[in-house]
C-alpha cells in the first residue's frame, strides 16, 4: 500500500515534563545495569547454544539467551506463587525490582503499570499443549491456561512487590516495549498519571524459536545488522522496565533523573504482514513525529540505536527511513544495532534498546554494531561497528515490528 494507506500519531512530552527515575535491565549480557552497560560499551556478544529447548530440528542453535540468577530478589509472592512463575515472569521481577531500586520506591507503592511483550507466559502455553497431547489428564491444565494469561504475568509482579496499580498490556509485536513507554509518557504527560512503571519483556520458547526458523529468518551464521551479508536475526530474551514520573515529583522528593522522554512517534503503514515497506515510509513518519514532538531536528539527535534486525529486507528499509528523515543531515548521523550483541528480543526488544539509550547517554559512549564486514550499500549513515566514546545529550530509538508496527523515542539528558 502507499505511504498514504498508513496510521499515525504523536505524543508531545509538553504539559508535565517526563522524566527517568529508574531503571531495571536483564538480557543474556547479564543482570543489571552495571553489566549491561559494559557489555554494550565494549561491544560484547552474549549469543550461545540454546540450554532451554531441544533445537535439534531447527536450522539455528544459538541465541541471546540469559544466564538466570539463582536465587529471585527479594519479594512478597507465596509459595504458591512462586512454584507457578514461568521464566517470563522470572525475568520482569529481576528488572522490576532493580528499577523500583534504582528510583527508590519500596513496596506497597500506587503504581500504574504499562507493560509491553509479545510471547507472554509461552512457555504456560507450550506446557498445556503437551499435556493435552500426551495425556487425557485435565489436572492442573485450567491453571496453566490461567498463568498463560499476559494479564496474570503483570498480577505476579504486582503481587511480588505489593503494587497497588492498574495495568495497561501492549502487545504488538516487536514495537511492545517502545509503545508501553512511549504510552506511559503520554499517560504522564496529559495528567493522566504522575508516575508509571513502563517497559517490554518476553522470554526464548520453542515454538517463537521454530516459527522464526521455519520463516528463514533466523541467521544460520551470525547477525550482522546493516552488514552487506546479512542472512537474519538472532533471538534473544531479556526485560528492561523504566519509572517514569513528572519532573516536580521527581524533583520533589529528591529522586535522580536519568533523562527526559522528550518525544514519542508511531505509525503504521499497513504494508504487509511481516515485510517492512521497501521505502521505510511509516518508519521514517515515527521518526519525524517522535522529533516534532521533541522539538528537534536530525542534526539535533546525537545517537540512534535502531531497530537492526540484520534481515535482507529490515536494515534496507529502516536505512531508507533513516535517510529521509535526516535529509542532508544524513552522513553526521551516527546509528548502530545492540541485536548482534544480545539477540532480537521481540516485545522487550524496545525497551532494552531505550536502555542502552539511556546508557550511551549517562556514560557517553556510542555501542558498536557487532559482526561487521562490509557495510550496505543503503546505509548513508555513521554506521558504529567499534566501541567510540561520545558525549551524547540526545538518544533516538526506533522499533519496528510485524504488521507494519513502527514505534520512536527520543530522550534527552
Amino acid at each position: 500500500m502507499s505511504a498514504e494507506n498508513s496510521i499515525s500519531t504523536s505524543h508531545p512530552a509538553s504539559g508535565s515534563d517526563v522524566v527517568v527515575t529508574g531503571v531495571g535491565i536483564i538480557s543474556s549480557l547479564g543482570n543489571g545495569w552495571r553489566a549491561n552497560a559494559d557489555g554494550f560499551r565494549e561491544g560484547r556478544v552474549a549469543l550461545r547454544g540454546v540450554s532451554l529447548f531441544d533445537t535439534s530440528q531447527q536450522r539455528v542453535h544459538a541465541a541471546g539467551e540469559v544466564e538466570m540468577p539463582a536465587e529471585l530478589p527479594e519479594n512478597e509472592l507465596s509459595k504458591k506463587d512462586r512454584s507457578r512463575i514461568e521464566r517470563g515472569s522470572e525475568l520482569l521481577i529481576h528488572a522490576t525490582a532493580e528499577a523500583l531500586k534504582s528510583a527508590a520506591i519500596g513496596f506497597g507503592a500506587r503504581l500504574p503499570m504499562v507493560l509491553g511483550t509479545s510471547a507472554g507466559a509461552m512457555a504456560h502455553g507450550e506446557a498445556f499443549f503437551r499435556k493435552a497431547k500426551e495425556s487425557h489428564c485435565m489436572a492442573g491444565q485450567s491453571t496453566l491456561a490461567y498463568q498463560y494469561l499476559v494479564s496474570s504475568q503483570v498480577a505476579l509482579v504486582a503481587r511480588a512487590f505489593a503494587l497497588s496499580s492498574r495495568t495497561t498490556i501492549v502487545s504488538n509485536a516487536c514495537a511492545s516495549g517502545a509503545n508501553a513507554i512511549g504510552h506511559a509518557a503520554h499517560l504522564i504527560s496529559s495528567g493522566r498519571a504522575e508516575r508509571v512503571l513502563a517497559g517490554g519483556y518476553d522470554a526464548l520458547s520453542h515454538l517463537v524459536f521454530a516459527g522464526f526458523d521455519s520463516l528463514k529468518a533466523l541467521s544460520p551464521t551470525l547477525p550482522r545488522p546493516f552488514d552487506a551479508g546479512r542472512d537474519g536475526l538472532a533471538l534473544g530474551e531479556g526485560a528492561a522496565l523504566m519509572v517514569l514520573e513528572t519532573r516536580a515529583q521527581a524533583m520533589a522528593r529528591g529522586a535522580c533523573i536519568l533523562a527526559r522522554v522528550a518525544g514519542y512517534g508511531l505509525a503504521t503503514d499497513l504494508h504487509h504482514l511481516t515485510q517492512p515497506h521497501p521505502e521505510g515510509h511509516a518508519a521514517c513518519r515515527s521518526m519525524k513525529m517522535a522529533c516534532r514532538a521533541a522539538k528537534m531536528t536530525p542534526g539535533e539527535i546525537d545517537y540512534i540505536n535502531s531497530h537492526g534486525t540484520g534481515t535482507p529486507l529490515n536494515d534496507p528499509a529502516e536505512a531508507a527511513a533513516i535517510a529521509a528523515w535526516a535529509g542532508a543531515e544524513i552522513a553526521k548521523i551516527r546509528v548502530s544495532s545492540t541485536k548482534g550483541n544480545i539477540g532480537h528480543l521481540l516485545g522487550g526488544a524496545g525497551a532494552v534498546e531505550a536502555v542502552v539509550c539511556l546508557m550511551a547517554m549517562q556514560e557517553s559512549f556510542l555501542p558498536p554494531t557487532a559482526h561487521h564486514r562490509e557495510t550496505d550499500a543503503s546505509c548513508h549513515f555513521d554506521l558504529i561497528t567499534s566501541p567510540r566514546a561520545a558525549a551524547v545529550r540526545t538518544a533516538l530509538t526506533n522499533s519496528f515490528g510485524f504488521g507494519g508496527s513502527n514505534a520512536t523515542l527520543v530522550f534527552q539528558s
